[in-house]
């Protein structure tokens, strides 16, 4: 109260005499648990009978928490923050609202916890919205057609497995093949493409987390993006809230008509984590140890990635999450699981990526649901050629392991595929556009590679990307004009395809 105000007094003297005349006793019922026990993030307590999963629990000591299990005669709860102070005895109260992160614009270029609290050192954003972590996927009639390209700068998936805006593809691959290089590739190239993206990072170490915060702000990612932190030594259940949190970031800015990104690396560990508390909570477990809902835990996350219809803002939320699998083995139950519940997968293979084929993507064993409705007519036109060729050299490759002699028709088109696989290599954090990649589907297309020698494709590419930014062809030119754009880049004469 501030001294110089002398009505300051009086106010308050008047809010209490109100107040007091209005006032009405009654009976006032207050539920009070207490906590039996607590360890390894969890916590179980007694009382509380009007309880229910995913009520949210207050400690007296500033601890909070969430309902996750109900018995007989007590609860089971995951701790999403925990003070020194909370031990057995500690009296806990039921807060009568749901779980919820505060949303908006000020948290673009902020790294923050599950929960929204800061991790980059900055005082907390000044937001007033918030939204529910838990929120049911939009209706059917609520949604639309995925029809719109969102461009990922890397050659390879761009041209052959096509993500469209509210579209869910999964990566997976074992560890250490580029899983995450792909997610940040993406969202380094949505650079001034009016995309806010959300990159949620889930039990990884420190060190990793370090790694790809600094990549994102070398490139200047961070000014349409927010990272939702809970790495490896983070309480197990903010790690369990942690894409849940994201996914409400993201449908906040989807509901003002906003194209979003969100990446969730990585779901493995989202799926160990709720093993973790689960089997520490005592529940039965299922295949693998899991618990038999794990299932509806993902597909109730990813449900809600679509693109809304024009009547309810024509936003959208696109998800790329990424899964780890164990040697290759596609068939794990967490991989199959979320292959099922998502419109397509982009695998790594270990093979490719020791032979030196990078990104180390599997074309044969690789999908896009949505195709070339999430292109431009001109690169699904361009790119549709280019994939059978590819598919039938893979084929054709395998028989040249035995020795034959092949014919001369034969040996044209190995030699055509071996300079589209050198085509397809890319290095990590350097997308390119999508003219480029309509410059080079053409001149693939249109025999200009024929006589080259794999050696040389790197120069061709360059001459290419340099001749697409001094050009005034757009995606809707014509295949002559492009045609003829590619040839004098490349000053090659148009070649018919052997």
């Amino acid at each position: 109260m501030a001294p110089n105000n002398p009505e300051a007094p009086a106010s308050l003297l008047d809010k209490q005499a109100d107040w007091l005349a209005n006032y009405q006793p009654g009976l006032r019922v207050i539920e009070q648990g207490v906590v039996v026990s607590i360890g390894d993030g969890i916590s179980w307590i007694k009382g509380l009978p009007s309880a229910a999963i995913e009520d949210i629990l207050i400690f007296a000591d500033g601890s909070r928490g969430m309902v996750f299990d109900l018995n007989r005669d007590r609860i089971g709860a995951i701790l999403l923050y925990e003070t020194d102070a909370l031990t057995s005895g500690t009296t806990v109260h039921l807060s009568k609202h749901p779980l919820s992160i505060p949303v908006g614009d000020e948290f673009l270029g902020r790294i923050i916890d599950p929960l929204g609290m800061p991790l980059d050192g900055l005082p907390p954003p000044n937001v007033a919205g918030r939204e529910n972590m838990e929120k049911e996927s939009p209706a059917i009639i609520a949604r639309d057609f995925v029809h719109n390209p969102l461009y990922t700068g890397i050659k390879i998936i761009d041209t052959l497995i096509p993500i469209g805006k509210g579209q869910r593809q999964l990566i997976v691959g074992d560890e250490g093949l580029g899983r995450s290089s792909i997610a940040i590739d993406t969202v380094i190239n949505q650079k001034d493409q009016n995309v806010v993206c959300i990159y949620v990072l889930i039990g990884q170490k420190r060190s990793a987390v370090v790694s790809t915060l600094e990549i994102l702000r070398t490139h200047e990612a961070f000014d349409y993006t927010v990272c939702v932190v809970a790495e490896a030594s983070a309480l197990p259940g903010l790690q369990y809230i942690a894409p849940f949190a994201g996914c409400a970031l993201a449908e906040y800015w989807m509901a003002q008509g906003r194209d979003t990104l969100i990446i969730y690396d990585d779901l493995s560990t989202h799926a160990r984590t709720y093993r973790e508390l689960s089997l520490l909570l005592r529940r039965p477990p299922g295949r693998e140890a899991y618990p038999g809902d794990i299932f509806f835990v993902h597909s109730r996350l990813l449900e809600r990635s679509t693109r809304l219809n024009a009547e309810n803002g024509g936003g959208s939320m696109t998800a790329l999450p990424i899964v780890e699998t164990q040697q290759g083995e596609i068939a794990a139950y967490i991989p199959t699981n979320l292959i099922s519940i998502t419109d397509g997968q982009i695998y790594l293979d270990d093979d490719l990526f020791v032979s030196g084929f990078r990104p180390a993507i599997d074309i044969t064993k690789s999908v896009s649901r949505i195709g070339g409705n999430a292109q431009h007519p001109s690169i699904s036109h361009q790119a549709g050629q280019m994939k059978l060729d590819y598919l039938q050299f893979l084929e054709l490759e395998s028989f040249t392991r035995f020795g034959q002699r092949l014919e001369a028709s034969m040996e044209a088109r190995i030699k055509r595929g071996r300079l589209l696989r050198e085509i397809l290599k890319q290095d990590r954090l350097a997308p390119l556009g999508s003219l480029f990649q309509l410059a080079w589907l053409t001149a693939f297309n249109e025999g200009l590679f024929n006589q080259a020698e794999p050696k040389d494709i790197a120069g061709y590419l360059e001459l290419i990307d340099q001749g697409v930014r001094h050009s005034a062809l757009t995606l809707d030119s014509s295949l002559e004009q492009w045609r003829s754009g590619v040839s004098d880049w490349l000053n090659i004469s148009s070649k018919p395809p052997a």
